[in-house]
């Protein structure tokens, strides 16, 4: 059974689930070892001091950051440690939009929420009314000690998380030549757009993933399995059996009072707007009380293992 990348609680007002992220991905790229011609044995690669030529234990490596051409200034792990996000222990929805909303250049990769024991009930409310009001919750995640941001969406009986893309990570397209104008501008008739679309129309079909496959994965299997029959190697495949985990959530909650306190308190989760890493000692009065608005700390219900 796959083992869940992380635990803890999805969290929208006052509203917690027990979930476990999952990964919603599978890879199936073939891996090559390096070997040497002469004699086939594997390439180790060493790290190495750029001046000596001389391997350096991991014990003596320390990161550092090139501000300039040959010169760096070092980062110490408890500078990282300093910086790194303090909640691990929740998915928290900051705000909702409409799916369509959210360009297709910020979807980065796919995981999956299971609900925990007894936490059913959370779940499929969150999944059956985002479905109804086509909306996806945005939310921070932190896995390990990078924090993330996400958005929740339905789909069939799941709800999935897909990491998103910062805007900073993204290039704008008008960085680029594009041509932009209409189609007379490049001298495109309009007979030739009418063709255009009749042949998608032509090609169109309903979306059926299992249609499509890695051509290239599959032909280059045949080759490994054919190499290996005419060795007539042979290869062991263990199989580890993880034990199921219990979770000690329950599912006797009061949703309705919840939900209406939520409301109450606030008609709609607004995004948090944080300051830049390098200012956060600098905040302004304004930014200050902005935060005290919209951070609430001090009101938020208090975690517990129960689906709330």
């Amino acid at each position: 059974m796959a083992r869940p990348i992380w635990s803890g609680t999805l969290s929208f007002g006052l509203l917690n689930v027990p979930v476990s992220l999952m990964s919603g991905e599978r890879r199936v790229d073939i891996s090559f070892r390096m070997l040497d011609s002469r004699d086939k044995k594997p390439i180790r690669f060493e790290r190495v001091n750029a001046e000596t030529g001389e391997e350096v234990p991991w014990k003596d490596i320390i990161k550092a950051f090139e501000y300039d051409k040959g010169s760096y200034v070092v980062v110490e792990k408890e500078d990282i440690a300093s910086a790194a996000p303090q909640t691990h222990e929740s998915i928290d929805v900051e705000a909702f939009v409409e799916r369509e909303a959210i360009g297709l250049r910020f979807y980065e990769k796919p995981y999956v929420l299971v609900p925990g024991k007894k936490a059913e009930k959370g779940y499929v409310l969150l999944r059956e009314t985002l479905k109804k009001t086509g909306k996806v919750g945005v939310a921070r995640v932190v896995i390990r000690t990078r924090e993330y941001l996400c958005a929740v969406a339905p789909e069939d009986d799941a709800l999935v998380l897909l990491m998103l893309r910062y805007p900073q990570e993204l290039v704008e397209p008008s960085d680029y030549k594009l041509p932009v104008g209409k189609p007379a501008d490049f001298r495109i008739s309009a007979r030739e757009v009418e063709m255009a679309a009749s042949l998608i129309q032509s090609m169109t079909t309903a979306w059926q993933p299992e249609n499509y496959e890695d051509e290239f994965r599959k032909r280059l299997q045949a080759i490994i399995r054919k190499r290996l029959k005419a060795k007539r190697a042979t290869t062991r495949i263990r199989d580890e059996q993880v034990p199921e985990q219990e979770d000690a959530a329950t599912n006797v909650v009061d949703f309705m009072s919840l939900l209406q306190k939520s409301l109450d308190e606030n008609k709609r989760t607004p995004a948090r707007k944080r300051a830049p890493a390098g200012k956060a000692a600098a905040v302004t009065k304004a930014s200050a009380k902005t935060a005290k608005k919209t951070g609430k700390k001090a009101t938020r219900a208090p975690r517990k293992s129960a689906a709330r």
